[in-house]
């Protein structure tokens, strides 16, 4: 029996790959270390190899909290698209302010070191007192002004002041570090998420040209194995007309015979997906069949020849796709001939390309000499609508008559060897 396809098309919502999510990420947050590093050996704050190393381990945290905000971010993936975009503003911000702390927490027992080697290089000095207060040593001379929130203390033994920094003003200072490092994030994961939702579109667009494409192979599916069906019909309506004849006639052997072989015919033609390609070998054996199966209804008029070369015996070509040629010239030469008619079914390779050739030396009775051999009948466009459907542009179809007599229509096809073509797809021949 044919073998049944049907099309299945995936309804899951659209999904980034996790490793092309992944490598954004690693993207984003390897290009944020180079740029900052970069930045840290301009501004030459020291403790370069400590710093690299701090700067290694919140990049891989903000890395790692990135791919947090695409776990909550992909649940809207199939959200319309505003949605996703509400989505990626709102949660961006408490992201951010998490990968701000994570940094200033990496930072922290490093911020007082950079702040005291900096104010050390310009001749300052920096200590806390008990209660957490700054206290920063100055020359007087370099005092113009406090600002608000420090007061200073002028030592008896020198013209220096010292200047002190409340502990609130430096948690205040803390705050205001995170505010404005998380303002930063904000903007760069934003930056993401407008990549990742570009991913996601592009993502859709394919998986909407996939169910497009397995559409349109299952219409072709189709349209292969209706143009397949609309011979065997038509076959099927001369063989039992020849087996009529036969039994009118009482030839009850040449009828046995005809019923078996029509028997193996069929069950033969049926056997295979109508929308498979099978071999060059599959196919000439089943046209022998039919051929056998008319030489009963014409003993003496027909002879069939066969010049099919052992090295193209395994090519894959249309099943049936000769049968209405060789039916033609059956119907056109033998069945209008008074004489003997040789019907050649013969295959040779032309420049990487398969041609396969159906021809006969017929000449049509007197009462049918003048009525032309029919070059775009039923059986003819059949297999001009199959080739176009299974290869498009890349087969060709001619027919005419022949100089030396007769009718001859020759098909060109793409010279595949040893596999099978199922609804458009390549596979192993078995």
């Amino acid at each position: 029996m044919p073998v049944m396809t049907s099309l299945s098309l995936d309804d899951s919502p659209a999904r980034v790959p996790f490793r092309t999510v992944l490598l954004s990420i690693v993207g984003l947050w390897l290009t944020y270390f180079l740029l900052t590093t970069l930045r840290g050996e301009l501004v030459d704050l020291g403790f370069s190899t400590e710093a690299f190393w701090r700067r290694a381990l919140a990049t891989l945290a903000g890395a790692a909290i990135t791919l947090g905000l695409w776990s909550i971010l992909r649940l809207f993936d199939a959200r319309a698209m505003w949605v996703k975009i509400v989505a990626a503003l709102t949660i961006s911000l408490p992201v951010a302010l998490l990968i701000a702390q994570a940094n200033q927490l990496v930072f922290a027992s490093m911020e007082e070191r950079v702040f005291a080697r900096t104010v050390e290089q310009r001749g300052f000095s920096v200590r806390k007192d008990p209660s957490g207060d700054l206290l920063v040593d100055i020359p007087a001379a370099a005092m113009p002004g406090l600002p608000e929130g420090q007061t200073t203390t002028t030592t008896s033994s020198s013209s220096r002041e010292v200047v002190t920094v409340a502990a609130e003003r430096l948690q205040e200072s803390y705050w205001n570090q995170i505010v404005e490092v998380a303002y930063g994030r904000y903007f760069m994961l934003l930056a993401w998420c407008a990549l990742y939702l570009a991913l996601l579109t592009g993502e859709k667009a394919r998986r909407a040209e996939r169910r497009e494409q397995q559409a349109l192979s299952a219409a072709k599916a189709s349209e292969l194995r209706s143009l397949r069906y609309q011979v065997n019909p038509h076959f099927l309506f001369n063989t039992l007309n020849s087996l009529s004849a036969l039994v009118l006639t009482n030839k009850t052997a040449a009828a046995e015979r005809m019923i078996q072989t029509i028997s193996t015919f069929y069950r033969r033609s049926l056997a295979d997906d109508p929308t498979s390609d099978v071999s060059l070998a599959e196919e000439i054996a089943l046209q022998k069949l039919y051929l056998d199966i008319e030489g009963v209804r014409f003993p003496l008029r027909l002879v069939a020849r066969y010049e099919i070369p052992e090295t193209l015996a395994d090519c894959q070509v249309p099943g049936m796709i000769l049968q209405p040629l060789v039916e033609n010239s059956v119907k056109h030469a033998v069945a209008t001939s008074s004489g003997q008619v040789t019907i050649t079914l013969a295959a040779r390779e032309e420049y990487g390309r398969l041609v396969l050739t159906v021809a006969d030396d017929g000449t049509p009775a007197p009462h049918a000499a003048a009525e032309p051999r029919p070059g775009y009948g039923i059986g003819l466009a059949n297999v001009r609508e199959r080739l176009e459907a299974r290869f498009g542009n890349e087969a060709t179809i001619t027919a005419g008559i022949r100089p030396e007599g007769g009718y001859a229509t020759e098909l060109r096809l793409p010279l595949l060897h040893g596999h099978r073509y199922r609804n458009g797809h390549r596979e192993a021949a078995e």
